[in-house]
């Protein structure tokens, strides 16, 4: 795939999936406006707000080295053309799902709206439903022996806490 397509494909795909998923819906549950569940619990808010940016960044960082390191985008309809292994990969298979609901519970956290930690709990089971049951299938179809060899050794959803060392 051209360079320039995955990198149009991808800043597409960004804007679609994580930025309706963890952007557009909770506004639309909360119109970001403040709740009083925390009070002026401050610390609270700091912490929703650092692990919203850290969702962010995690995000932006795993949607880069799928055109970087795997040549293609993050979208079921336009794959890699190299299995993605490394990076915060190295750590945990998923942490582009991760990114995104650490993002969604940032705001709950921050905003002080309860509604937003109801609908992290959907997002991952939707998500961990969609990894079992298509993504996984989908990955060992396609990589072989090499993402199985990664799946073995990278846990799906809690990090490792040396990095994988593995070659595929």
């Amino acid at each position: 795939m051209r360079s320039s397509r995955v990198v149009v494909g991808t800043l597409l795909f960004l804007v679609v999936a994580p930025g309706v998923v963890a952007g557009v819906i909770p506004w639309v549950l909360t119109g970001w406006e403040r709740g009083d569940v925390f009070g002026s619990l401050v610390l609270v808010r700091v912490a929703g707000g650092v692990v919203l940016v850290v969702g962010v960044t995690v995000l932006l960082e795993a949607f880069a080295r799928f055109v970087l390191e795997g040549r293609g985008t993050p979208a079921p309809v336009a794959p890699t053309e190299r299995l993605v292994v490394g990076g915060l990969y190295r750590f945990v298979r998923n942490p582009m799902y991760l990114a995104v609901g650490a993002a969604i519970v940032g705001q709950a956290f921050l905003l002080g709206r309860p509604i937003l930690l109801v609908y992290a709990a959907v997002f991952f089971v939707i998500v961990a439903a969609f990894v079992h049951w298509y993504e996984e299938p989908t990955l060992a179809r396609r990589y072989g022996a090499q993402y199985e060899a990664y799946r073995r050794a990278v846990p799906g959803w809690l990090p490792r806490r040396t990095p994988w060392r593995g070659e595929v």
